[in-house]
């Protein structure tokens, strides 16, 4: 049985796509498991791991506004996370993560196991909030397996 990464590539690979991945609260997980399918250099470009918001802002072009307005959790984060990560890559697919995996951080608004997303192209980018259950790990698992899922079924 394939993993969802696997699918994930198989996918990407079939329509010729090169993907870029931006992740906070996952810290690097969605591009340890993409990495971890044989051969996804020749689908994966690139992973950026921005926890802090210096970060976001120095490696992916997040407009201190959007932070500031937002927050770091924000779809509108998110949008900007993808389009970052395609602004500094050769990828033209990316995925961006951005959450709160807890056990602390979580408020009435945004509690912990708010994850939002994005992804898409420089033309169209999509985001969604999704929010998940279980402690810091179990969050963390089911941001990554949503993420795959994302790429596997859109086009």
């Amino acid at each position: 049985m394939s993993t969802l990464a696997e699918l994930a590539g198989e996918k990407l690979l079939a329509q010729s796509m090169i993907l870029a991945t931006a992740e906070s609260c996952t810290g690097g997980a969605l591009s340890a498991a993409i990495t971890s399918v044989p051969g996804s250099s020749q689908w994966f470009d690139r992973g950026f791991i921005t926890y802090s918001n210096e970060s976001k802002m120095d490696m992916l072009n997040v407009n201190l506004k959007t932070l500031e307005a937002y927050g770091a959790v924000s779809e509108v984060t998110a949008r900007e996370m993808t389009l970052g990560a395609l602004q500094n890559s050769r990828a033209n697919i990316a995925i961006a993560i951005t959450g709160i995996a807890g056990p602390q951080g979580g408020t009435l608004e945004k509690p912990v196991g708010t994850v939002c997303f994005g992804w898409g192209s420089r033309e169209d980018i999509q985001t969604c909030t999704r929010h998940f259950v279980g402690d810091r790990a179990a969050i963390r698992h089911q941001a990554v397996d949503f993420s795959l899922q994302i790429i596997i079924e859109n086009k």
